[in-house]
């Protein structure tokens, strides 16, 4: 049985959870859209926030994350995840600011003069 294709932010951020073969190749699709953007970012959200009011930090996951994700992203999409990842001082969104960070996504796809 084929699983239905995620669409809203609660998806999204199973997707993101998740994280196998099928997940990380739907979220590259969907970068590849420009008009997937906000519906990645909203998920982005939801998954950080689910994983900031869990009752177990897993911040290898959240790093790992943020570097596949700083990594894979677009140069257009760079400083809106590195937004989302400063949104929240909680270790939730550290943790996947540092493997953002990490990546060196950002430098990518702004060099320094």
């Amino acid at each position: 049985m084929q699983q239905p294709t995620p669409t809203g932010r609660d998806a999204v951020a199973d997707v993101i959870e998740r994280f196998q073969t099928a997940d990380t190749a739907f979220l590259s699709l969907m970068m590849d859209n420009p008009q997937q953007d906000d519906a990645l970012i909203d998920g982005l959200h939801r998954f950080l926030d689910r994983s900031a009011g869990a009752r177990f930090l897993h911040t290898l996951k959240l790093e790992q994350r943020g570097f596949w994700l700083g990594n894979v992203a677009p140069a257009r999409l760079q400083i809106r995840l590195t937004e989302a990842a400063r949104s929240s001082q909680h270790a939730a969104y550290q943790a996947f600011r540092t493997g953002l960070t990490k990546s060196g996504g950002l430098e990518r796809a702004f060099p320094k003069a």
